[in-house]
């Protein structure tokens, strides 16, 4: 099995899942070409395909757990090698952000009010109404995604889109040359901008799959924000939200899943849960799992959630266990700060393996590097930093936060204005 920007913390992951089958996984290509800086795809598939091809062995599967490019370079090398796999059409239609919408549309109402900006006569589109957010109609990580109050808010926003647009937008168009698209799709391309209503609430992710055209949610996590920011905090699993909202949402998933053709996929779908309005609304479908969630079904459900990707890529259907795990919560937690600054210290090695003593299950992974600004660390959502990224577990939702605070306490930044 070859996955795309296989890295080291996953490799332990699906090492984990040997006993399950004969599995042996291979890397193909690393994150770092495949994501930083500008993408030609064209090259990417390129260098893959001659990876694969001059392999000793049988090539049985190709999988992949990261966004653009990564997520379509899935279906396009699948196919090229006849294994099993999503088709690129309906991977696209989720990736595409106003495509997704417009399909959304066709079968629900959960989701928020959206029109495409002209990037160079930028004003809201008929229907909508400040605050809005717009965010090309592909992005990353909450990359160039932005929160508008008012008209200057709109035209700064769009001239920082309009200046990096380009990064993924090129790479993304030259995918769509590949398909045959509705004339509304041409005429967007894929380095348009998406307008979309503001809403609000809680914030959760449903992780599922589909197998032979039909889609299961195994999974609901919450997305906690810092208090008044878009950031998040933590993402914690299993889900706090009333079980008939649980139930809603995966009702709604199975349907929009259906609509966009995904199948033999895993996939996420970020939703915001009005509770005062009880309205559910669609923030975004992904055609992958969310790695970052991994390791809290690993806590909790006894497997990660790789388990599906790797079953669904040699065309069989996934079986994740349930509530199988040592913990009854897991939760990734992000340390953040919302300005700038020159990082003098990080934490010592010495400082990690305090932590791995006194909570044995944490996983620590240090983004912040020592000498560098944190604007020029890659992938940052627009409002914030990430210092460290913390994987915890516990036996309740208290647990969870007192052991975060002591990793907090352990492991020091030194940053500098």
């Amino acid at each position: 099995m070859f996955t795309l920007g296989l890295d080291e913390r996953n490799v332990s992951l699906l090492r984990e899942l040997q006993h399950l089958g004969p599995y042996r996984f291979h890397a193909l290509l690393d994150k770092a070409e495949l994501m930083m800086g500008d993408v030609s795809l064209a090259q990417l598939l390129d260098k893959a395909q001659h990876r694969l091809e001059s392999f000793a062995g049988q090539v049985d599967a190709i999988t992949g757990y990261w966004d653009f490019p990564v997520s379509s370079m899935v279906p396009i090398l699948s196919t090229r090698l006849g294994l099993p796999g999503p088709s690129l059409e309906s991977v696209v239609k989720c990736e595409h952000k106003y495509w997704s919408r417009v399909e959304q549309r066709k079968v629900t109402d959960a989701h928020p009010g959206f029109g495409l900006i002209d990037l160079d006569e930028p004003h809201p589109p008929p229907g909508l109404a400040f605050p809005m957010w717009v965010k090309p109609v592909k992005s990353y990580s909450s990359d160039l995604a932005f929160k508008v109050e008012g008209p200057a808010d709109l035209e700064r926003a769009v001239a920082e889109i309009r200046e990096g647009v380009g990064r993924i937008g090129e790479a993304f168009d030259y995918l769509l040359s590949m398909l045959e698209l509705p004339p509304e799709i041409v005429a967007a391309g894929g380095k348009a901008c998406l307008a979309e209503e503001a809403v609000g609430g809680v914030q959760v992710t449903a992780e599922g799959y589909c197998f032979d055209s039909e889609p299961h949610v195994y999974g609901i996590v919450d997305s906690v924000c810092y208090p008044d920011s878009a950031s998040f905090l933590r993402y914690q699993y299993p889900s706090t939200l009333p079980i008939g909202v649980q139930e809603r949402i995966r009702n709604v998933s199975t349907k929009v899943i259906r609509q966009l053709g995904l199948d033999l996929s895993t996939f996420n779908i970020e939703y915001f849960w009005d509770s005062d309005e009880d309205k559910l609304r669609i923030l975004e479908i992904n055609p992958r799992l969310s790695q970052s969630h991994a390791p809290l079904f690993e806590f909790v459900d006894g497997a990660s959630n790789l388990l599906c990707m790797v079953q669904l890529a040699l065309g069989e259907e996934p079986d994740m266990p349930h509530r199988l795990g040592a913990f009854a919560m897991g939760a990734k937690w992000f340390r953040r700060v919302f300005s700038d600054a020159l990082v003098r210290g990080v934490p010592s090695e010495a400082d990690v393996e305090r932590v791995r003593h006194e909570i044995p299950e944490a996983t620590v992974d240090i983004v912040a590097e020592e000498g560098r600004r944190l604007s020029e660390l890659p992938a940052q959502d627009s409002y914030s930093f990430e210092l460290m990224a913390l994987y915890l577990a516990g036996q309740n939702e208290d647990d969870l936060c007192n052991k975060y605070r002591r990793c907090v306490e352990i492991l020091p930044f030194t940053l500098e204005s």
